[in-house]
């Protein structure tokens, strides 16, 4: 660029190619300016148009068809048509009978005699039974010797059964009350605000703060199924790995703006793969080193940097993601202009 105070060549050559040099400039901030108008106000879909009516099919549609004789007769194969309508409910779920009989007036005929049952005419519905609360009461009675007092005994004076194993000591909660909160949270996505009102309406009053803290315990508890799944995901000879950005609530030593990222790693056997999240403060290239620390295989991932020293690990493979491969060609799509926008993807 060129200022006025700035004077330029006499030459027409050098003239020539500063203008090149501006014209592509100018061409560059206006392919950005569409790029950025595109991602503030523009369509968020990566579909491409309909293929141009001038491009040939790559399969011949108006090939020639040879004609059928109708002289010999078709013969066709035999099938099992599928039934249409309502499938029939589960075998396996309880049934509930209801009678819904005639009065014994109406069980006689008008001949004087009484009427035989030839048969039924049954339906069949869903119901649903609401979940319930129950207390479980543990009693452990206590025995003691009233003849010597236990002076004779070198046991202890009272004996009592050992109080039952819990997976959170003295808490009230039980293990299958604890699986129905994290089975809510984490695979129906019902936040604790919403399972403590539903708690509420059935009479039992537990603060947000007691399943949080309830839901922190059990995972300390879940940490040999963790070390399990990890195996499971370095056991296969692919692994896709991704993080996604996530702000935490009241982290310790961290603001509410602060990103967070929630990293996922999806491998094991290809036709059942095992996928393990892993919460880490921060995108650092190091929560990568240390799962995949001694792994030898193939692993994807998106264009992040921080996974570029895979490619210089021994024993891995590295793979680029082709979704976000083509994404940047519908950048280039999204930011050429109109007349042009046809081309560059085909």
């Amino acid at each position: 660029m060129f200022s006025e105070s700035t004077s330029l060549p006499d030459d027409a050559q050098s003239l020539k190619q500063i203008i090149s040099s501006q014209q592509q400039q100018i061409d560059y901030l206006q392919e950005m300016v569409r790029l950025l108008k595109n991602e503030l106000f523009g369509r968020k879909s990566e579909s491409l148009p309909a293929v141009n009516a001038n491009q040939l099919p790559l399969f011949e549609s108006n090939a020639p068809v040879e004609p059928v004789s109708n002289d010999d007769d078709i013969v066709v194969p035999a099938h099992t048509r599928k039934k249409r309508g309502r499938k029939p409910l589960p075998a396996d779920l309880p049934r509930v009978e209801i009678v819904h009989d005639l009065p014994e007036a109406e069980k006689r005929c008008a001949c004087g005699a009484e009427l035989s049952r030839i048969g039924e005419d049954t339906c069949e519905k869903i119901d649903y039974i609401p979940a319930k609360m129950q207390v479980i009461r543990h009693i452990r009675p206590k025995y003691a010797c009233k003849h010597c007092e236990g002076v004779e005994d070198d046991g202890p004076t009272v004996r009592i059964a050992p109080p039952p194993v819990q997976l959170i000591p003295k808490s009230i909660a039980t293990e299958g009350l604890l699986a129905h909160i994290a089975v809510s949270k984490f695979a129906d996505a019902l936040p604790l605000h919403r399972q403590q009102k539903i708690f509420g309406r059935m009479g039992i009053g537990l603060s947000r703060a007691t399943l949080a803290n309830w839901m922190i315990q059990a995972a300390g508890c879940c940490q040999p199924i963790i070390e399990l799944l990890t195996q499971e995901v370095r056991s296969g000879p692919l692994i896709n790995v991704d993080e996604s950005p996530f702000q935490v609530l009241r982290e310790p030593g961290r603001s509410d703006t602060t990103k967070s990222y929630m990293w996922v790693f999806c491998g094991g056997p290809l036709d059942a793969p095992a996928i393990l999240y892993q919460y880490h403060p921060t995108r650092s290239a190091k929560v990568v080193q240390d799962m995949l620390d001694g792994y030898l295989g193939y692993v994807q991932s998106d264009g992040y940097s921080g996974y570029d020293q895979l490619s210089r690990k021994p024993g891995i493979i590295h793979l680029g993601c082709l979704t976000h491969a083509r994404r940047k060609f519908i950048e280039v799509n999204k930011g050429r202009k109109a007349r042009g926008r046809q081309k560059s993807c085909r």
